[in-house]
């Protein structure tokens, strides 16, 4: 696996190596020791699937409060997304800035969210699947979120969500006291 440090500090782009023969190919997904050397130590206690019917589906923005923040580690398995990260960490020199990814499948690219950060993505083909990797279990009492059109951050949209959930939809603009 190569790991390509991003801009805002803890975030990563993690590059697959497959291993190709006449049979297909072979990558590892994961390996606890790799990102432990690059300094991830993360422990991954829950995994999901969000399958995707309809291109420009939105599903964020989505984080924990302390003393339940996550990380996450997401790929995408079919289709494509674009992925938009928020840093709410109050001591990062990129607090309250947004950095977006492009991930497709088959481009054997997972992204690494640092716990402290928001995260939303919008699907850009239909039947998009995405499997991510979480390091803290849900917390209902924790678990909140903020509009993915919030003013305050003005995020650049590749395109307008076309499916939204209630409750997304239903997040206010985001409040700093609130972390």
């Amino acid at each position: 696996m190569k790991f390509h440090k991003q801009q805002f500090e803890g975030v990563w782009l993690i590059e697959a190596e497959p291993i190709v023969d006449n049979r297909g190919a072979f990558r590892r997904h994961f390996c606890q020791k790799e990102f432990q050397e690059i300094g991830l130590d993360i422990k991954i206690v829950q995994t999901n699937i969000s399958e995707n019917k309809n291109k420009h589906t939105l599903r964020g923005f989505h984080y924990q409060l302390p003393p339940h923040e996550e990380a996450k580690i997401l790929t995408c398995l079919k289709g494509a997304f674009y992925n938009v990260i928020i840093d709410l960490r109050s001591n990062s020199e990129s607090y309250l800035k947004w950095t977006s990814f492009e991930l497709k499948a088959g481009d054997n690219l997972s992204l690494y969210v640092p716990s402290g950060c928001a995260n939303c993505w919008l699907t850009l083909e239909d039947s998009t699947t995405i499997l991510y990797y979480m390091s803290e279990f849900y917390s209902p009492g924790s678990y909140t979120g903020f509009r993915y059109n919030d003013p305050l951050f003005s995020v650049q949209w590749p395109a307008k969500p076309a499916v939204i959930s209630e409750k997304d939809e239903g997040f206010d603009n985001f409040d700093p006291k609130s972390i």
